[in-house]
C-alpha cells in the first residue's frame, strides 16, 4: 500500500495541547494520511474508562497546521471509538498513542489511558502502539521518543501483524549518544506500594492525596523495568485477553466435581 493511502490515527491521554502528541504528529506524519483524536484536557490514569450518561463533545481545531485534528470532551477511549465511528468511518491502519508524560511500564499499563487509547484499537483489529517517556517535565525534549515512536510505527505498517496486535512503548530518559536501541521486553513484576497522605484544607476537612514508592520486584533481565535502567527502550507486546490458562488447565484438571 502506499503511505499516502494509510490512514494513521493519533491519539494520547495528555490532551490535545500536551507537547508529547505534537512530538508523535511529527514523527509520523512522513508515513501517511495523519488523523487526531485526542481529549480536550488531561486524561491521565483514566483506564479504560468510557463516558455513560453524559454528552461527548467532538470538536474539529487547527493547532498542526494541515493535519487534520479533533478534541473530544470523554476519555482516551473514548476518543478511538468517536475515531473510528464518526470520523474516520473505517478502521485506520494504525492507531499511536502518546507521547505520553511519564512511565507506562510493568503494572501502570493497566492504568493507563495511554495505552486504553491504544488497547481499544487492538479491540477493534487495528495493530496499535502506545508510546511514554519516562520524563514527566512539559519541557521534556521528545527528540529520542520521537525518533523511537517513528522507527516503531514505519516497522509495524510494513509488517505482516495479526488483528490484535498491541505494542507498549517506553523510552527511557537518555542522551542519543548513551541509548541502546530498543529491546523486546516482557512485564516486569512490579508496582506502586500506595499510601494516601491525609491533609486538611483550609476550612479544617479531610481530603486525601495518593503517594506511593516504586518497588520492582523482579530481577529478570528480559523486563520493560530492566531495559529503561539500562538506557534500551522497551517494547512489550501486549494482550487483552485477561484468561489464565495455566490456572484453567488446573482447575479443570482437579475441580472436576463441580
Amino acid at each position: 500500500m502506499d503511505k499516502q493511502e494509510r490512514i494513521i490515527l493519533v491519539t494520547n491521554d495528555d490532551g490535545i495541547t500536551a507537547p508529547g502528541i505534537r512530538a508523535l504528529i511529527e514523527a509520523v506524519k512522513p508515513l501517511g494520511k495523519v488523523v487526531v483524536v485526542a481529549p480536550d484536557s488531561p486524561q491521565s490514569g483514566k483506564g479504560h474508562a468510557i463516558t455513560i450518561g453524559v454528552p461527548l463533545r467532538l470538536n474539529q481545531v487547527d493547532i498542526f497546521g494541515d493535519i487534520e485534528a479533533w478534541q473530544c470532551s470523554g476519555t482516551p477511549v473514548d476518543c478511538v471509538k468517536l475515531a473510528r465511528d464518526k470520523i474516520l468511518h473505517r478502521k485506520p491502519d494504525i492507531c499511536v498513542s502518546g507521547i505520553n508524560h511519564g512511565a507506562n511500564h510493568s503494572i501502570n499499563v493497566i492504568y493507563s489511558g495511554t495505552m486504553s487509547a491504544a488497547m481499544e484499537a487492538a479491540i477493534e483489529g487495528i495493530p496499535s502502539v502506545g508510546f511514554s517517556f519516562l520524563e514527566y517535565s512539559y519541557d521534556a525534549d521528545f527528540s529520542l521518543p520521537a525518533k523511537v515512536a517513528r522507527e516503531v510505527t514505519q516497522r509495524m505498517l510494513e509488517a505482516d501483524l495479526p488483528a490484535g496486535t498491541l505494542f507498549n512503548v517506553n523510552i527511557p530518559i537518555a542522551e542519543e549518544k548513551d541509548f541502546k536501541g530498543l529491546r523486546i521486553c516482557r512485564q516486569a513484576d512490579a508496582k506502586w506500594v500506595e499510601e494516601f497522605d491525609e491533609r486538611r484544607d483550609p476550612h479544617g476537612k479531610k481530603y486525601y492525596w495518593l503517594t506511593g514508592e516504586f518497588k520492582n520486584r523482579d530481577t529478570g533481565t528480559d523486563t520493560d523495568v530492566w531495559a529503561l535502567e539500562n538506557n534500551y527502550a522497551s517494547l512489550v507486546p501486549v494482550q487483552f485477553d485477561l484468561t489464565n490458562y495455566k490456572l484453567k488447565k488446573k482447575l479443570e484438571e482437579e475441580w472436576t466435581d463441580l
